[in-house]
């Protein structure tokens, strides 16, 4: 079975089928600038045979296609992915967008009205784990709350 996958591999990449460099050069730089350097280098890093086609299928559709497309702001893709992964208790992709929500300068005050809104939505329990892990992730990072909230 090994030895066949490899075989079509190898035919799929002739015939140009496995993906479009500058589509995937496109998704890497744009998941650079949200997730960050270090995250994608080891995300690239850990590729294999195994996995290979599901992160090229990210880089791609995801972050060129969905991510480069240009009537939404970085901005704005970062708060509807918080609610998304909040809404479907993704807590270890909500952690990983936070960081990358930062990086497309949502500030903290805005960060606590969009959880204000998900409790609403979503109930309460979801809210306090949108607070719960948002909290976890500032005092990893060594963000000061109160230093970021009153200068926004």
């Amino acid at each position: 079975m090994y030895q066949y996958i490899l075989k079509k591999r190898k035919m799929q990449k002739k015939k140009g089928i496995i993906m479009k460099s500058s589509q995937y050069d496109k998704g890497i730089k744009k998941r650079k600038k949200v997730l960050g350097i270090k995250y994608v280098n080891k995300t690239i890093k850990n590729k294999n045979i195994f996995n290979e086609d599901f992160q090229n299928y990210i880089i791609i559709n995801c972050w060129d296609k969905v991510w480069n497309n240009k009537f939404l702001s970085d901005k704005q893709k970062s708060f509807n992915t918080l609610c998304i992964l909040a809404a479907t208790n993704k807590w270890e992709e909500f952690k990983l967008h936070l960081e990358g929500a930062l990086n497309n300068n949502c500030n903290l005050n805005e960060l606590k009205e969009l959880f204000l809104q998900i409790s609403l939505y979503c109930g309460v329990p979801t809210g306090n784990e949108c607070f719960k892990h948002s909290l976890s992730f500032f005092k990893e990072k060594k963000i000061n709350i109160y230093k970021e909230m009153k200068e926004s």
